[in-house]
């Protein structure tokens, strides 16, 4: 454990906490991504399986299962118990286009032929673009609410963070993950837009809005 770390999961838990917040608040899905959601309950799912087999620590434990947790309930939210002011219609992205290529790329490049390191590299690929229908939403609609974009730029600092975790313990313990600082590289790129926007709009008090597709 390192600092970075720390404040990586402090930072992935904040956003979980915003994004179930604004819905119970509102009473309203608006404007979140019900698919985005879906792959992250998945991403959960197939990393945490670890759980019936290996313990780690308290900390270890505990985040895993108010992860799954949390994540599951918010899917709940969105297509059951508000799922009238779920948009569906700009919730358009289409998964398969995603988990197709994860789930090839997991079997192809894995650290052994295994089905629990299977289901955790297909975590970590799949983790690394499950936020994509959720910017795909926001392109389409042209506009994000300010407590949307606070959860995702703190997903989004969740990733950078765990960067320097990866640098810190490369440095300290030799330590190096391919496939995971690979994956956590292109996730945080994916969010590079938007941190611009973050910064030069909604921190000065404007909404975030974007050119709409043609």
């Amino acid at each position: 454990m390192n600092i970075f770390r720390i404040l990586g999961d402090v930072s992935h838990l904040l956003a979980i906490i915003i994004l179930l917040m604004k819905i119970l608040k509102s009473k309203s899905c608006a404007g979140i991504s019900g698919k985005s959601q879906i792959l992250f309950a998945l991403v959960f799912t197939t990393r945490y399986l670890d759980l019936f087999t290996t313990f780690i620590s308290v900390y270890n434990t505990v985040m895993k299962v108010i992860f799954l947790i949390c994540a599951y309930v918010t899917v709940y939210m969105i297509y059951v118990k508000f799922r009238k002011t779920f948009d569906s219609e700009n919730d358009s992205f289409r998964l398969e286009f995603l988990l197709v290529p994860v789930t090839g790329l997991s079997f192809l490049e894995n650290h052994s032929f295994t089905p629990l390191e299977i289901l955790w590299t297909f975590s970590i690929y799949l983790e690394s673009v499950a936020i994509l229908p959720q910017l795909f939403m926001i392109s389409k609609t042209g506009e994000a609410e300010t407590i949307t974009t606070h959860y995702l730029f703190f997903l989004g600092l969740y990733r950078a963070l765990y960067i320097a975790n990866w640098v810190w313990r490369y440095y300290t313990e030799s330590f190096y993950d391919q496939i995971a600082v690979v994956s956590g590289v292109v996730q945080t790129i994916f969010y590079c837009d938007f941190f611009y926007l973050y910064v030069t709009k909604v921190l000065k008090g404007k909404k975030l809005s974007l050119p709409m597709p043609v």
